[in-house]
């Protein structure tokens, strides 16, 4: 192995090891890196000519170092000049000009630079296409991300048929059952969503869930989730029986695989309790008095379980980190944990003020309320979660306060205790003040 060989693939080692070692090392490590990466560029520079395609490797190795650092536009700037060379060297319709465009989209893509972005993936495609054949994988990918930046440029029909495009491709490679596929799929369907074609959006819910009922079984959690998004979808569209039974099966799953103080369990219970008060409203002409006290007592257990679990997440201490079946919880899972608490405090109130109006109840109507609202107060009031509701889960939580303000306005305006009157009151300057910050 010749001196720029051995200097390149230290290079590239050295980046992969600091990349897969603990964070307060990578950040001593990757000016020595950078200085490896420059030193091959150098070598390669002097030792083969400016012009030479050993030159564009290095560039296009020390453009990916930039990449995977986020330094975008010294990337950028990189990549051009291996791919000039690339050109120069042998034919624009070369292979490897092909891979660098490939790269160079992918940075202006992280750039949002998405025009330019679309320009190196269609090039990029149709060399692919032609020396690695339209069937290819690899073709396959650089045709999902095109599709990706059409879509943010509003070409969703396009976008949509070159994702169906490439999940084909994969299939036909027998990668149907493949993780890159399954994630083509779930974008496809959330982009239908977000066009509100949820009929379409469904079929391929389906077909994400039958793919990993087959591959991984309900043991999964990744097969928990798709048949979640598939509950919510059939919600959308009316279909509440099967849109039940599914979520009652995810809360089974969940239960079986996850601590009973898992977050994702929360999920499953309010997703369940909501779905309970969506089935009642659609059907209130046909239920009687003892259908109503049934739903309304699974839905409001459902979320009491709900905001028992959030809540003990939420207060968990540090000290139970140091147990090794702790379940102590970490940032990300209080972000999760306080949204979804906000969701059940939301049932609540919308549970309570349904049976106002279908049972009739009378003097005991405020109190779940009013401890509702007391909760939904207390996460402004404690140091740990008032970083989260200001900042993080903001506009979740002024949505809940107001909704539960609204509710007790509106239809318990005779049940209001002094105590619940001294709560509303704190609620309004909260709002008021989160107002004036934002």
């Amino acid at each position: 192995m010749d001196q720029w060989s051995q200097m390149n693939t230290r290079s590239n080692g050295e980046f992969s090891r600091i990349m897969g070692g603990n964070f307060s090392r990578k950040q001593r490590q990757l000016d020595e890196a950078e200085k490896l990466f420059q030193a091959a560029l150098l070598e390669a520079k002097e030792g083969f000519g400016l012009r030479d395609p050993h030159v564009a490797s290095a560039l296009n190795n020390l453009a990916e170092f930039y990449r995977l650092k986020k330094e975008y536009e010294k990337a950028e700037l990189l990549y051009l000049e291996a791919i000039e060379i690339l050109e120069e060297s042998f034919q624009s319709d070369d292979i490897r000009v092909g891979t660098a465009l490939h790269s160079l989209g992918i940075c202006y893509h992280l750039q949002h630079k998405f025009a330019q972005a679309q320009t190196c993936y269609e090039r990029a495609l149709k060399i692919e296409g032609r020396v690695m054949g339209v069937g290819h994988p690899e073709y396959a990918s650089t045709m999902y991300l095109l599709a990706k930046v059409l879509s943010l440029q509003g070409k969703r029909r396009d976008a949509e048929s070159l994702t169906e495009e490439s999940i084909r491709i994969l299939e036909e490679a027998g990668l149907g059952e493949s993780p890159t596929c399954i994630q083509r799929m779930t974008y496809l369907s959330t982009e239908l969503i977000k066009s509100k074609r949820l009929g379409e959006a469904e079929i391929w819910q389906r077909k994400i869930l039958h793919t990993l009922e087959l591959s991984k079984g309900w043991d999964s959690l990744h097969t928990v989730h798709a048949a979640e998004v598939l509950s919510l979808t059939l919600q959308a569209l009316e279909k509440l029986k099967e849109s039940e039974e599914l979520f009652e099966r995810c809360l089974a799953a969940r239960k079986k695989v996850l601590p009973e103080g898992h977050f994702l369990v929360a999920v499953s219970l309010v997703y369940l309790a909501r779905l309970i008060l969506h089935k009642f409203a659609s059907d209130l002409k046909n239920i009687d008095s003892d259908v109503a006290t049934r739903c309304f007592a699974r839905a409001k257990q459902h979320s009491n379980d709900s905001i028992r679990i959030t809540e003990g997440i939420l207060n968990s201490s540090s000290k139970d980190q140091n147990k090794l079946d702790s379940t102590s919880a970490t940032d990300r899972d209080k972000i999760a944990a306080t949204a979804i608490l906000l969701q059940a405090l939301e049932v609540v109130g919308l549970i309570d003020i349904a049976g106002k109006h279908v049972l009739g109840q009378g003097d005991q109507d405020y109190r779940s309320i009013e401890g509702a609202v007391n909760k939904c107060i207390s996460l402004y009031r404690k140091p740990g979660t008032r970083r989260l509701v200001t900042k993080i889960v903001k506009q979740d939580y002024m949505r809940c306060l107001r909704l539960l303000i609204n509710i007790v306005e509106d239809h318990l305006l005779m049940q209001q205790t002094m105590e619940l009157q001294e709560l509303l009151g704190e609620a309004r300057l909260i709002i008021e003040e989160l107002v004036e910050e934002s």
